[in-house]
Order: C-alpha cells, then structure tokens, then sequence
C-alpha cells in the first residue's frame, strides 16, 4: 500500500482534547450523554494555550470522565467487552497475554489492590513528579490506573479481569496529577521503550500503548512525534494510539494517531448490548474523515476498571465510582487499551507477526452496519476473527517516513507547559535546547538514551535500581537543569501535603500552580 502521505494531514490543524468532560473517557456500552467540560484547574503541573492561539479543551491525554450516562447506567464490564470483542470463546478464550510487553505511557499506575504487582514494572519517571519521592512513579491523576486495569486488572472485590491479565504491564509515568506533560517528555518516553524493548527476554514489549494526542497536527514529512513512533513501528513494536475525543464533528485524528503506520484507535458505542448489530462511532469520537482515517473501533463508552482512590479524577467525579474498586469512563484511551489488550492476545498466539501484518488482520474485524459507523465502513476489532486470518499480500505498509526533522512548536501546537506563567516555546525540550535533525540521527542510531541520560540531560537513573511496588524499577535521578519559568526547583511546596497511605491517596485535594498545562489526556469521561 502507497498513499501520499501530505494527502492525510493539514498542517497546523487545531485539535480538541483527548479528554471530555474532565475526565478521561472510558469505554461502555452505557451511552454517554454528558458533555464536554473544561479540564481541573491548574494543579502541580498543568498547560495552557499559547497566548494569541485559541484555547483547547484539554488536548494531552484523550479520555473523557463521565458525569452522566444512559443506557446500562452501571457501566460496561470488562467481561462484557471480552465478549463484544470475541475474545471469550474459540481460540482466544484460553489467551492471557502472556510472553507480551505492554508499554503503557501514561499518567503511571497506583498500587491499587486489584493492580498485581507482580506483571507491573516501572520504567524510569518522566514527569514533573518524579522529583518528588512521595509521588514518583505513582499516578496522582488517576488514568494510568485505569488504562492499566483494562488490561491487567485482577481485582477479587468486583471479580473484575483485564483483557490481557497475562501480559506484563511496563508503565512510564509522564502526566501529573492535572494531566500534564510536554511531547518533549513522550518522545523521550518513546526513545527509552524503543531501546529497551528486550531488557526482559522474556517478556519483550511488542505493544505500546498511547493513549495521548498532542496539541497540534504539523507537516508527517518532518514530525518528530510521528518519527519517535515510527522508529518503534520498525522495531516490531506495534503502536496503538487514541484517536481523539473531538467529536465526530472533528474531521482529523489527533496527533500520533495521524501517523499512517500506527493503530488509530475510535471509540465504538455498544448501546448497552453485547451484540455488535446496533453499535456505532461514539459521538465524542474524532471522525477521521479528513486526512487519516480511523482504522478501528473497540468498545469506548462507559468502560469499568480500576479506581484510584483519591486521585484527581476519583476526586472531581465521585458519580463516576462504582463500589469501592471500580471506575467508569469513556473515550478514545479507553478504547486503545482495549485495543492493545487485543494485539497482545494475537501476538501471544502468533508471535511471528510484525506490526503491519497486525494492523491488517485486526482491520479486518466485525463491519459495523449503524450510523455514523456504516457509513463511514469502520470495523470493530474481533480477537477470534483476527486470528483466523492470514495477512494479506498487501499487507507491508509503504508510506513515506518521517525525517524527524520537524520543529518542537509545531507538534505542541496551541497547547504549552508552563512554568511560573511562563510557557515553554521554540525548540527547547522542558530540559534544553532542542535540535531535532540531530535528536533524529542519535534516535535512530539506538543512542539517544546513555544510562538515565537521554540527548545529554540526566532525567533518569542508569539501570534496574529503582524501587517501588512493581516487580522491577528502573531508578531516579535529581534533575539539575533549572525550570525554563525561572523557578530555582522543579517541585511544588503543595506536592508534600499527599502520600499513597496503602489503599488511597491522603491529605487535601490536589492543589499548586509551579507547573500547568493545557493537555489532557485522551481518556476523560468519568460517570
């Protein structure tokens, strides 16, 4: 397959936030009729719009927490999106995942007691957090936790099981408590899993899972989002990327999603049946009818998984709770774990498969016959059906790569970090200064990372010596550089009121300003 690769993007196309309704949005059959709301107000680390640019709606991470929903009410179970995705019955019944690596870049994961610590590892923390030691590698925010449930969860209160309870579960932690980051910190999210994919042999990542949109949609020729997640792509790694929580009205995919190698994942509303024959496109869901097109849909309304009590999200939307372990939510990150949970199934059964032999049998799941979906021919993924495929003789995808020559500004778009009211411009990464063609060339040569050094900034520690409540940590380091806003510390004095007491989140409400953004990420409907 060819496809001109300017002929799937405008350049500098604006996008809404991944998140609706702040909260990230979980998948259900239940049909969510809440609408979209702004984003918590600026806490630890938050993002704002650039001045002079219109202002997103919460862009980082693409999720929406409910408030309301119809339909089920109760939400959809994981159960119930096993079946919805035929992955209980024939040969994947007996599938768990396991021998796969899921990288899961997100907001991290809390040691929720239906969380196993034992398929979790914490990869190094890239958040604005990780300098505080009372929150590193934990997920004050509460998406990664619920990401993480839908593919791992086994948790005994609700009797509640991940799609992929099997698999191993490699979180790195980039978002803070209000959703916060910079692609700065994906990209070199990115690096680190592309170049430690087969630290453990027996579990080598072969999935990663991003649940994230950037503020902005720059030339694919150049990109070094889309560069970041096709170097993984080409290293067997097979990315699987959130599409967005626009709107249908939305006609472009967000950022990676519009790359045209990787998954782009969109929300399927089941109506609260386990059948496929009257499930649609999600309202919330970008369209993807200019430029890239979605190329599936899994369950993304109303989905039930892990609570992280007393988290940013557990705290704002308290009607989102269900008994005291579980949460709902909608949205197109939802619908992405999902998805990967899905591919790690496939490729536990046939593990020889490369990434774009992946896409194609999983592009060839159930037809959707309804709505927006029918008319638009999306496929909802089928496990069972997936495997009974061979790929197709096309299957190798042939697009232009990106030269990761591209500028910084242009993926941020409107959304910035910012820093004592300062926002972070140009071509500086929250570390320093920035030169993309070079970062190209050392990622692409598998050295942008040295230890815990990634392109000359220490940001992390140099191997496996970290601990925490995952089976394996990779370690810590103080940064040294100064925050770009002229503040002489990259911790805020309101980050020492909270600690993880064993089961929740402690002390006051999440607070502090040192650091805010405008992203959200790509999972927020909370009901």
């Amino acid at each position: 397959m060819t496809r001109t690769r300017n002929a799937w993007r405008t350049a500098a196309a604006a996008t809404l936030p991944l998140a609706l309704v702040g909260s990230s949005v979980m998948g259900s059959p239940g049909v969510v009729s809440a609408a979209p709301a702004p984003d918590a107000p600026d806490r630890v680390i938050s993002e704002r719009p650039f001045p002079g640019r219109a202002a997103p709606q919460g862009r980082a991470w693409s999720g929406t927490w409910l408030t309301t929903a119809t339909g089920t009410g109760a939400g959809t179970s994981l159960k119930d999106v096993r079946t919805i995705i035929g992955a209980d019955a024939g040969a994947a019944a007996k599938l768990t995942g396991a021998g796969v690596g899921i990288a899961l870049l997100d907001t991290g994961v809390a040691p929720v007691a239906g969380l196993p610590a034992a398929r979790v590892v914490n990869g190094p923390d890239l958040s604005f957090e990780s300098q505080a030691d009372n929150l590193r590698y934990l997920d004050s925010y509460g998406h990664g936790t619920h990401m993480a449930g839908i593919i791992i969860a086994n948790d005994a209160a609700s009797g509640t099981k991940g799609l992929a309870p099997g698999a191993q579960l490699i979180s790195l932690k980039l978002g803070t408590a209000n959703g916060a980051v910079d692609v700065s910190q994906v990209i070199a999210g990115i690096d680190w899993v592309v170049e430690h994919r087969n630290d453990d042999p027996n579990n080598p990542i072969r999935v990663l899972n991003l649940a994230y949109g950037s503020g902005g949609n720059p030339s694919a020729a150049t990109d070094p989002l889309q560069y970041a997640v096709e170097r993984a792509w080409k290293a067997g790694i097979v990315v699987v990327a959130a599409a967005g929580n626009d709107g249908n009205g939305e006609a472009q995919l967000t950022n990676p999603a519009t790359d045209p190698f990787v998954i782009s994942v969109g929300a399927a509303a089941t109506k609260g049946t386990l059948s496929t024959a009257d499930d649609d496109l999600a309202t919330f869901t970008n369209s993807g009818t200019a430029g890239k097109p979605i190329d599936v849909l899994a369950p993304g309304e109303s989905i039930l998984s892990l609570r992280d009590s007393g988290s940013s999200i557990d705290d704002a939307y308290p009607s989102a709770r269900s008994g005291t372990t579980l949460f709902r939510g909608s949205g197109t990150s939802q619908a992405a774990a999902i998805t990967s949970s899905a591919v790690a199934l496939l490729l536990q059964a046939k593990p020889q498969l490369t990434p774009d032999q992946v896409k194609d049998v999983l592009k060839r799941g159930t037809a959707l016959t309804s709505g927006k979906a029918g008319s638009l021919r999306l496929r909802q993924i089928n496990v069972n059906t997936a495997l009974g495929l061979a790929p197709g003789s096309g299957s190798a995808q042939n697009f232009p790569l990106s030269t990761g020559s591209g500028e910084l500004d242009d993926a941020r778009g409107d959304s910035r970090v910012v820093s004592n009211n300062v926002p972070l411009t140009g071509e500086f990464t929250i570390f320093g200064p920035f030169h993309s063609a070079n970062w190209a060339a050392m990622s692409a040569a598998g050295v942008s990372w040295n230890g815990g050094t990634w392109m000359g900034a220490p940001i992390a520690g140099d191997g496996w010596t970290g601990r925490s409540f995952a089976s394996k940590t990779w370690g810590a380091a103080t940064w040294s550089s100064v925050p770009w806003g002229g503040s002489r510390a990259w911790t805020d004095p309101s980050w020492s009121g909270r600690a993880w007491s064993g089961r929740a989140w402690s002390a006051d409400a999440w607070t502090g300003a040192r650091f805010s953004s405008s992203e959200a990420w790509s999972t927020a409907i909370w009901g």
